[in-house]
């Protein structure tokens, strides 16, 4: 008879504990309640599908594409997902305790057919520095390593209000380039010095010159450019100064320089950061670049709360061994950019969507570009409003709005909400794509940083400039390109080379198919 009654008590647990992993949750569908009875008690404790009100403040929200191992079902590995990536470990430890439960990543929601999970975390749980990195040793650290998975991507992640005022987003921005440079209404028109390592300071300096009396605004060192031999850091700095100072006389125009200061150790970077500011270059000319990936985001948000007033520009090399569609572990561009924004990046690389020769589409480098450019964006998954107060409050809509308006916001009131972070756009585009790219971006607040589109033009590198110029000036007067490179001979100089490549290109292609 106790037997009996024990079993009974058993049952009734079970039925109690499918319907706390299911609480408040319209799920009709069987296929889901048929998994829910298949999570052990630890798995229980990682799952509340139908979580009441997720937005609600108190949680990070994610979406992953996950795919299960033979040994799990997509809800038994997402509880898996859930506690390895919070407060869990493989087995139930006998260390918990009821507040500690009250931490745990819980899995709400799935799709079964696209093998989507849906994840909220305590934010609490990440460390209370505005720490972005910790935050990813969280969503994807050990996680990705899981021999529970076979696949496992970090589609789009949501920030609530409460939130984002413990992180430092940008402060210097794309707003602050264009008050210096005096550009607005078109692109900042930029370049990377190519050949991407080789040159020596003198030589480089040069390039830089040459693209800035074409026309040119911005230049950036190639992202393995350091403290070469051939190429020391400080005379390099040096003679980029002098060539600057040189352009802007000749010109009229201010000009900026972007420089890379990823480095062995902290010391280094902060000596290569001081190198620069020390070189008598003005407030605003210059931008600290930072390898964010292989540097790390240590790395990022040092420079941002070091050097608040200088331009952090996120140069994202090694992307791709996360980010590329076909890659089944990792997390989209969209996630990596999102986290570039928290973190204080003021321009992080987004692709060129197709266009150039980087792997890329629309739907993933626009919405992008997008949710780090806008103060409300649409993602893959959610709708992100970068507000620090409440999302339906008069002034924070009036900012929206003003921002779909294309006009400046936070610019006194930097407590309302987070400010942009800028697409920077490069990898394989020349002046005759600047047009399609524009509109396929639907917008030209972006800094565009061709490299070979402007040194492999015929003229050489002060003619690539001018030709670049040329299409810019061609897409703001809405004239056809090839109609205005009828009296701009360096842009019909262009348009004939690129052409040609182009089809030489595709005649290569063809016979190796």
């Amino acid at each position: 008879m106790r037997h009996i009654c024990l079993l009974i008590k058993k049952v009734n647990d079970m039925k109690h504990d499918t319907k706390k992993v299911v609480k408040k949750s319209n799920i009709n569908n069987s296929e889901v309640k048929k998994l829910v009875k298949t999570l052990n008690e630890k798995q229980k404790n990682y799952v509340q599908l139908g979580l009441k009100d997720a937005q609600n403040g108190e949680y990070l929200l994610t979406v992953f594409h996950l795919i299960p191992s033979k040994k799990l079902n997509v809800l038994q590995a997402a509880a898996e997902i859930a506690a390895e990536s919070s407060t869990g470990t493989n087995f139930p430890v006998k260390t918990e305790t009821a507040f500690s439960r009250e931490l745990n990543a819980l899995a709400y929601q799935v799709d079964l057919k696209k093998n989507l999970v849906w994840i909220a975390y305590p934010w609490r749980i990440f460390d209370r520095g505005g720490n972005v990195q910790n935050i990813l040793t969280f969503l994807v650290g050990n996680v990705l390593g899981m021999k529970e998975v076979n696949g496992l991507k970090l589609l789009d992640v949501w920030f609530p209000s409460s939130m984002l005022e413990h992180y430092d987003g940008p402060s210097y921005t794309l707003e602050d380039m264009r008050k210096y440079l005096n550009v607005y209404g078109r692109p900042i028109l930029g370049t990377i010095i190519k050949p991407k390592i080789g040159l020596t300071a003198s030589e480089y300096a040069e390039v830089c010159y040459d693209f800035w009396v074409g026309g040119g605004d911005f230049v950036k060192n190639d992202e393995p450019q350091a403290d070469q031999d051939f190429c020391r850091y400080e005379q390099m700095v040096k003679y980029v100064k002098e060539a600057m100072d040189k352009a802007v006389k000749k010109t009229g125009n201010k000009k900026v320089h972007s420089f890379n200061v990823s480095s062995p150790d902290f010391d280094t970077m902060i000596k290569r950061c001081e190198i620069i500011r020390n070189a008598g270059f003005e407030k605003g000319s210059y931008a600290f670049l930072i390898d964010g990936i292989t540097a790390g985001w240590m790395a990022v948000q040092t420079l941002r709360r070091r050097y608040p007033e200088v331009f952090i520009h996120f140069h994202r090399a090694g992307h791709g061994g996360f980010t590329r569609p076909e890659n089944p572990f990792g997390f989209s561009v969209l996630v990596l950019s999102k986290f570039a924004r928290l973190a204080g990046a003021s321009g992080i690389h987004t692709g060129t969507a197709g266009v150039g020769k980087m792997k890329g589409s629309p739907k993933e480098d626009i919405t992008a570009a997008n949710n780090i450019l806008k103060l409300k964006s649409q993602g893959h998954f959610f709708q992100q409003i970068w507000g620090q107060i409440p999302a339906k409050d008069e002034d924070l809509m009036k900012l929206v709005n003003e921002d779909y308006a294309n006009h400046v916001i936070l610019d006194d009131d930097s407590w309302r909400g987070m400010k942009k972070c800028c697409p920077i756009i490069s990898g394989g585009l020349n002046p005759t794509l600047l047009k399609p790219f524009i509109e396929v971006m639907g917008n030209v607040d972006f800094i565009t940083t061709m490299g070979a589109g402007c040194h492999a033009h015929p003229g050489g590198t002060k003619q690539g400039a001018t030709a670049l110029v040329q299409a810019c000036e061609a897409y703001m007067k809405k004239i056809d390109l090839q109609e205005y490179a009828k009296t701009h001979k360096e842009l019909a100089d262009a348009i004939k080379f690129f052409s040609k490549s182009k089809e030489t290109e595709k005649a290569v292609n063809a016979e190796k198919n």
